[in-house]
């Protein structure tokens, strides 16, 4: 059996009870901005693809695990915005830097083509950069730094938030020029001379004082006053940084000048 059609009268009643019931539009008045507030990027993470181009903007653009807010191409030199930096992009994972942890909330992500490195008999060789591709980079690294206002400390490798678990941006990305472009500090050489004729007079210090030094920089390590393994990562992501010649892990006069300097106050200066 049909049940009888409402009659327009009971039909315009109800669309009139409805309509009272809706929101009101939403109006945001935005004259006023507040003094008191800044970014939400706290710091810039630089990581390489082990990949090429094409493979990289399908992990990064399409298989819905990873991405990053930009992608510097090698060959022709390209940078691509793959996310906006007012959201978060899935770069960092499991990361920690001096209190700080799981670093995407608050961190832009660059990842510069590189095939990353090769293990052969002679042990792991790092692939080189182009030079056109770092200009770039340095380019794009240091107007992220200037808009966010990121602290020079805050410019960081993959390796630095998780060391051992990566390794890159790699011991051939040069770090120094960041610093001769105003972007990060680098330890004073003098003092990093006065130490290091320190350390070559007299014993080593104890693991745990590299390893002590090394949590003030920023690192996560253990305090356990023994060279493990993860101790020796930290250690060797930290020469990858300051002394790519040698980034075999080893506590070292010249590693021990350097961690000096790098964690005591006023030890760090602009390059010209």
């Amino acid at each position: 059996m049909r049940l009888p059609l409402p009659a327009p009268a009971a039909v315009l009643a109800a669309a009139l009870l409805l309509g009272g019931c809706a929101s009101p539009a939403l109006k945001i008045d935005t004259r006023y901005d507040s003094a008191v507030q800044d970014s939400r990027v706290q710091f810039l993470i630089l990581h390489y693809t082990v990949a090429d181009f094409d493979e990289s903007v399908d992990i990064l653009v399409r298989q819905g695990k990873v991405s990053s807010h930009y992608l510097v191409r090698e060959d022709p030199v390209q940078v691509y915005r793959l996310v906006d930096e007012s959201r978060l992009a899935r770069h960092a994972g499991d990361s920690y830097w001096d209190g700080y942890a799981m670093l995407n909330a608050g961190s832009i992500g660059i990842e510069i083509v590189n095939p990353g490195y090769t293990n052969t008999p002679q042990g792991r060789v790092y692939a080189p950069y182009p030079e056109e591709q770092i200009e770039t980079v340095i380019a794009l690294t240091r107007d992220i730094v200037q808009r966010h206002r990121i602290a020079p400390e805050r410019v960081l490798g993959h390796a630095d938030i998780a060391p051992g678990r990566k390794q890159d941006p790699g011991p051939q990305f040069p770090w120094r020029r960041l610093a001769q472009a105003g972007i990060i500090l680098w330890p004073d050489a003098d003092q990093v001379a006065e130490r290091l004729a320190f350390h070559r007079g007299q014993p080593l210090p104890e693991v745990v004082w590299f390893q002590q030094r090394l949590a003030t920089v920023g690192y996560r390590v253990p305090q356990s006053g023994e060279l493990d393994p993860a101790t020796r990562q930290v250690i060797s992501t930290f020469q990858m940084k300051y002394r790519p010649s040698d980034i075999g892990g080893e506590p070292d006069a010249e590693t021990a000048a350097l961690l000096e300097v790098v964690s005591t106050p006023g030890g760090m200066r602009a390059l010209p």
